[in-house]
């Protein structure tokens, strides 16, 4: 079991996660829009890093948050129905986390210099839809990975440690 506490840069805020044996779990507490949020997720993956499901529960401000994925080979369903726009994705993307560049970067076991193309079943706060967001993830070294969002054109060079969680994350998370 590995833990981390991850601190926002942006906003006030924190985060607290652990990965256990094919899990990812943890609590995003931040602010938006002058509102308090508070995220649970719990993220199961297979042997190879792949997303089996995922769950989200919370509350933005009023709003009350209950997300249910789940991943059956290339079908994915929120909330018990299918979202075909991700159909063939492989991984998911908490877009209020940094927790879930560790399964790609885990399952691509990159080498410095190499860099592979993925698209992410994109999980967008604040209005939790779940949609295609395609990404390039090219290892640097031993400690580093830079993360380009092709769509929006979005890039940060992120520092991982040994395990592949992502340390630094620039103008966004950073490690306590």
């Amino acid at each position: 079991m590995k833990s981390i506490l991850w601190q926002w840069v942006d906003r006030p805020g924190h985060e607290a996660a652990r990965i256990t044996a094919r899990l990812l779990a943890g609590t995003s507490v931040f602010a938006h829009d002058a509102n308090p949020v508070s995220l649970d997720y719990e993220i199961a993956f297979d042997a190879e890093w792949r997303t089996t499901e995922a769950r989200v529960r919370g509350w933005v401000g009023e709003r009350r948050i209950d997300v249910d994925i789940r991943v059956d080979g290339a079908t994915w369903t929120m909330n018990g129905a299918e979202v075909d726009a991700v159909r063939e994705c492989v991984d998911i993307d908490l877009n209020f986390s940094p927790v879930t560049n560790l399964l790609p970067i885990c399952r691509l076991d990159l080498k410095a210099g190499d860099a592979q193309l993925v698209t992410a079943a994109w999980l967008r706060f604040p209005s939790f839809a779940l949609e295609p967001l395609a990404q390039r993830y090219t290892r640097v070294d031993e400690t580093h990975v830079l993360y380009q969002s092709l769509a929006s054109g979005f890039e940060a060079l992120l520092t991982v440690d040994e395990s592949g969680l992502v340390t630094d994350y620039p103008g966004v998370w950073f490690r306590v």
